[in-house]
């Protein structure tokens, strides 16, 4: 939603437009927007060549398993 503090500049440039329409016009464009909001996306970030190849890294250490998986 917009923030009432920063309300958007509507300005009438040609004819008269009473309450109902603009209110109709303010409708409108605030569900387009909303929609628009929903279902943007992030771009997904740049992987580089070098960096698909790479073997991951080690993943660390468990504690809760003993040395050699067993315990006794």
């Amino acid at each position: 939603m917009t923030n009432p503090e920063k309300a958007p500049d509507v300005r009438i440039v040609r004819g008269t437009a009473n309450e109902e329409e603009l209110a109709a016009l303010i409708a409108v464009v605030t569900d387009a927007y909303e929609r628009e909001a929903e279902s943007a996306v992030v771009e997904e970030a740049n992987v580089s060549v070098w960096e698909r190849t790479q073997r991951p890294t080690r993943s660390s250490l468990r504690r809760d398993i003993p040395w050699g998986r067993f315990s006794g």
